[in-house]
């Protein structure tokens, strides 16, 4: 049973990336978006975590206080703002670990894994709002404030363009996403 309901759940969830990246233009990325899900250090954990209603890394955490799969899967995906934390120099020389700018590409494929994300966890209860109130909840969490390690120019372009589902509904908020993807800098 947990095999087949997490290869649907990958499936979907992949399904609904590439659905939207493709409305971006976002072609290549909405093709490869997630892959690593079918490794076996992801898939394995996958199956063996599998809830069905929130991410099997959840699960993991809890019972092992560290999800592998999510280590590896943040790693090899430049969608995931932590595949950008690295060293950083202040301008006095000193280091800190921090958010680099995420190139908008990425950021865009982000915005679209997210929506795909709560489409497939939430199912009917999903509106255009429901990715705008999941990142606002995670972001009032202090342990898991994505605003500490996000850039401040990524966050705020993510939540610009979550905030612009939640007010627009999709199909104006992917039309002028993909006008605004014409240009390269933020």
């Amino acid at each position: 049973m947990p095999f087949r309901a997490h290869l649907k759940t990958v499936n979907t969830h992949r399904r609904w990336v590439r659905r939207y990246c493709f409305k971006l233009g976002l072609y290549r990325q909405g093709l490869l978006h997630d892959l690593s899900k079918y490794s076996p250090t992801e898939f394995l954990r996958g199956i063996k975590f599998y809830q069905g209603y929130r991410s099997p890394n959840d699960a993991e955490r809890i019972q092992n206080g560290v999800s592998l799969s999510w280590l590896h899967h943040k790693g090899r995906n430049r969608h995931h703002f932590e595949y950008w934390i690295d060293y950083c120099l202040r301008e006095d020389g000193s280091v800190y670990i921090g958010g680099c700018k995420m190139p908008k590409k990425y950021v865009a494929e982000m915005f679209c894994d997210r929506i795909a994300a709560c489409r497939v966890y939430q199912k009917e209860q999903y509106t255009d709002a429901s990715p705008w109130n999941y990142y606002q909840r995670a972001k009032d969490l202090k342990h898991t404030d994505a605003s500490r390690f996000m850039h401040e120019d990524t966050a705020a372009l993510l939540e610009r363009w979550l905030e612009l589902l939640k007010d627009k509904g999709e199909e104006e908020a992917f039309a002028l996403i993909r006008r605004e993807l014409q240009d390269d800098t933020y």
